[in-house]
């Protein structure tokens, strides 16, 4: 079941960033696996994957800001 909440918790997340930073989902993806968070929300014990979608989405966008794209 966590695995299921977790997939799509990550699409959503893929797909808003998507559409925010106007970019293919294709694009968005690789960007999402390529931040820290990624690696955050498949570490259970972090506790990371309880974290709602748009604090996530806006965690990653305020590095992209900060850190360029």
């Amino acid at each position: 079941m966590k695995d299921l909440l977790l997939w799509n918790k990550i699409s959503r997340i893929v797909m808003l960033l998507a559409e925010c930073l106007d970019i293919s989902p294709v694009r968005a993806l690789d960007i999402f696996y390529n931040r820290e968070n990624c690696q955050f929300l498949y570490n259970s014990s972090f506790g990371f994957y309880l974290t709602s979608y748009v604090y996530i989405l806006d965690d990653i966008i305020r590095e992209l800001l900060t850190k360029g794209y």
